[in-house]
């Protein structure tokens, strides 16, 4: 199902809020958001480190509308006012969703027993969740991501993980001696471990299957580039707002003795990809 980017809601309407930070929108978040009602909604503390899915992109993963409390606003409330001010926010709230770690309030003093004891409704606790025994939890995705192991992050992610970023002029090579690429600046999103990885390519809504490649050019001139290219298509530069899909890391960054190993090497990850896909 297409999620919304955007969900408008009268907060009168809202019966049931799940609490947390949601960063990755991960596994384990989409069991609280199952326990939801029908009139449910998230309500997203925002740290401002949201790597993985950073603010603006969460919307995408849930039915659900979101609502931020940025963090620094809330830090100093004790727990009794942390819970008036939820109940001021959604006034006919009936039903609060948590992780089983949840704590909140100054010092992040108050936790499952405290909100329980202040809330007049029902508390609903989510147990740990783990997949193959590794808990799900958005610093543990976030290791996998950084060691190249996307398999792993993907599986603990419920979903391929995703960045987006924006198109921009590479060194020119690609087209002209290698294969063409879209080059891709991105800011918000924590980037996997340096290599060559089997992804999809997302332009204008329209997914492709493609090879990405992140880290340091060191066999040309040696900058940080993240570039991907389209199999069996020649899509380069069109200034649309790109999302890449991991899927499999292929191998390590490492650097060519020359050109001609290094292109060599390309078209072996090409291959590579096109069987994959296969």
């Amino acid at each position: 199902m297409k999620k919304s980017s955007s969900i408008l809601v009268n907060k009168n309407t809202i019966t049931s809020i799940a609490i947390g930070g949601f960063d990755g929108m991960h596994s384990a978040h989409q069991e609280l958001f199952r326990n939801l009602d029908e009139n449910g909604a998230i309500l997203s503390i925002e740290s401002g480190y949201a790597n993985l899915t950073p603010k603006r992109y969460r919307q995408e993963y849930s039915i659900y509308p979101i609502y931020y409390y940025v963090l620094e606003n809330i830090r100093h409330l004790e727990g009794d006012e942390f819970i008036k001010l939820v109940k001021e926010e959604f006034p006919n709230l009936k039903k609060i969703v948590v992780g089983f770690d949840f704590c909140f309030g100054k010092n992040r003093k108050y936790c499952i027993e405290k909100l329980k004891e202040l809330f007049n409704g029902e508390v609903l606790v989510i147990d740990e969740i783990k997949i193959d025994e590794i808990p799900v939890h958005s610093r543990i995705i976030r290791q996998y991501i950084k060691d190249g192991d996307i398999k792993m992050a993907n599986k603990l992610l419920g979903k391929e993980y995703k960045i987006y970023g924006q198109q921009i002029k590479g060194q020119g090579l690609g087209t002209k001696s290698f294969v063409p690429t879209i080059n891709l600046k991105v800011d918000e999103f924590l980037l996997p471990q340096e290599g060559v990885y089997i992804t999809k390519t997302i332009l204008d809504n329209k997914e492709y299957d493609s090879i990405t490649f992140l880290g340091h050019r060191v066999t040309t001139d040696g900058s940080y580039a993240v570039e991907t290219h389209i199999l069996d298509k020649n899509i380069t530069n069109d200034n649309y707002t790109t999302q890449i899909k991991f899927y499999k890391k292929i191998r390590d960054n490492k650097k060519f003795d020359s050109f001609e190993g290094l292109k060599k090497q390309i078209f072996n990850d090409i291959e590579l990809a096109k069987n994959y896909f296969k």
